[in-house]
């Protein structure tokens, strides 16, 4: 593939209903494996993604380290551009295919994206919305990769996705268990730099890797199991945690199993958390436990845009939206959906499914004032040193005006 192919990502109406992420962040800047959906796309394709397609609500969207969101006018006609779908994961480490300047790119013969020559339009607003209806007039290229369907995939399939991308990425760059700290197992082991294991820390690593970061540190006691990503400035201040991804700046304590957490979440109190997607932004306060198992073992139903749909899996916990906040002592339910902005405590068990920008207890829900849900997200990113940018001020603002219909009042 030429040096110079421009990368964009769009979000189809699948990627668009992928509730609660999908209301204030393009679907490509969520994680997968040891790398969000859109960083993914980069190495594989070895192309720089300069923005993400994915409707006028997140038009605005400028987070910091991410790609910004364009309007279709913003997407250049100069060059040859890749229109890859948000919802391709694509497998790091394959051969990079050759692909042609006018080529339709799929995943097991389902149509993802595609190569459009200088000068091309972009595909219809109803193509990118249904990328399989599309014509396939131009010579398919096959793609080494999964299409995700729905927000629990990123749960289900991660911890063969993080065993498959430290394989790519570190499998030669291993090192033995710092002094002090315990190994049990023959899996490898990846630290940064200036990533610190204290000594007492133990590294289950019979069922898959671990990756550290920069800046990460895991303080003693606590037990990793792998397959295990810790993002750069992640702090484990003990617990069990293990077969998750676990995004930048972090805070984590307790028992943390088989989720992916975005980043920027803290989670520094004991409970459980477990088969959970977490959002940025996200607090947990003490003692904050999650269901993801049903007392009869049977199959977990979730609610989505397109109602509730049996993800056809016994494991299910929870979906937090970004700056989601629980109070002390709060439960979740098997499958439940927390939209992005809402506040809930007082230590009783909200329902599976709780509107944006909510604010209660239990199914006493009301609105989270505007004013005030602002000025809690830029307090919270504030004592991170992040700024809440005019942009992603923007999204959020439209994501709560757009939602408030939906709140219990």
């Amino acid at each position: 593939m030429s040096a110079a192919a421009r990368l964009f990502l769009f979000d189809d109406a699948r990627a668009r209903g992928w509730a609660p992420f999908s209301l204030t962040r393009p679907v490509g800047e969520l994680l997968y494996g040891a790398l969000a959906l859109r960083a993914r796309t980069e190495a594989a394709l070895a192309a720089s993604c300069e923005g993400h397609l994915c409707g006028d609500a997140l038009a605005s969207f400028d987070e910091p380290g991410s790609a910004p969101a364009l309007t279709r006018d913003e997407v250049p006609r100069e060059g040859v551009r890749i229109l890859l779908s948000s919802r391709a994961a694509l497998h790091l480490g394959a051969p990079h295919r050759t692909l042609g300047e006018s080529s339709r790119l799929v995943i097991a013969g389902e149509t993802v994206g595609w190569v459009l020559p200088d000068g091309a339009p972009l595909p219809s607003d109803d193509v990118l919305a249904a990328p399989a209806t599309a014509a396939e007039d131009d010579p398919a290229v096959e793609l080494d990769g999964t299409v995700l369907g729905h927000p629990w995939d990123l749960m289900a399939g991660n911890a063969a996705r993080l065993a498959a991308d430290f394989e790519a990425l570190w499998a030669g760059d291993t090192v033995d268990a710092p002094a002090g700290v315990h190994r049990i197992g023959d899996g490898a082991l990846s630290l940064a730099e200036d990533a610190e294991v204290e000594p007492g820390v133990v590294l289950d690593l019979r069922n898959g890797p671990i990756r550290i970061e920069a800046g990460a540190r895991v303080q003693g006691p606590a037990r990793l199991t792998g397959p295990l990503y810790l993002g750069s400035g992640t702090v484990v201040l003990g617990g069990r945690v293990g077969t998750s991804s676990i995004g930048p700046v972090c805070k984590i304590h307790g028992e943390v199993a088989d989720s992916v957490i975005l980043g920027y979440v803290n989670k520094a109190h004991d409970g459980h958390l477990g088969h959970a997607v977490l959002g940025r932004w996200v607090n947990l306060g003490a003692f904050t436990t999650n269901s993801d198992l049903k007392n009869n073992y049977g199959t977990v139903r979730v609610t989505t845009s397109e109602g509730q749909v049996d993800t056809g899996l016994i494991k299910v916990g929870v979906f937090l939206g970004d700056h989601v906040k629980t109070g002390i002592g709060t439960l979740l339910n098997t499958g439940a959906v927390v939209g992005a902005g809402s506040n809930v405590f007082g230590g009783l068990m909200p329902p599976t499914f709780v509107p944006p920008f909510s604010w209660g207890a239990g199914a006493d829900l009301s609105d989270f004032r505007l004013d005030r849900f602002l000025e809690v997200a830029e307090r919270a990113m504030a004592r991170r040193d992040v700024e809440l940018t005019v942009g992603v001020r923007e999204v959020l603002i439209r994501a709560w005006t757009s939602t408030r219909h939906h709140h219990v009042v």
